[in-house]
């Protein structure tokens, strides 16, 4: 189980919001199911991508030693 504000990487792409698997996402809600979570991705200046409500399956905890990748994203 993830725990609120867990940093999280999507695991598959989700073309329709514009992400792709390897982007970085905070948890902002644990739904009671236990199964899906709220999560919001935003640029490096702080701008929301999108806030969605995914499957724990799309989804990994951030693991240690691992550095962040950079990519563009569509204005």
């Amino acid at each position: 189980m993830l725990e609120g504000h867990a940093t999280v990487v999507l695991t598959r792409d989700l073309p329709k919001h514009g992400l792709v698997a390897g982007d970085v996402g905070a948890v902002v809600h644990c739904c009671r199911d236990g199964a899906t979570y709220e999560v919001e991705f935003v640029t490096g200046d702080g701008r929301t991508v999108a806030v969605l409500t995914i499957p724990r399956t799309d989804l990994r905890a951030m693991r240690d030693q691992k550095i962040l990748d950079v990519r563009g994203v569509a204005a």
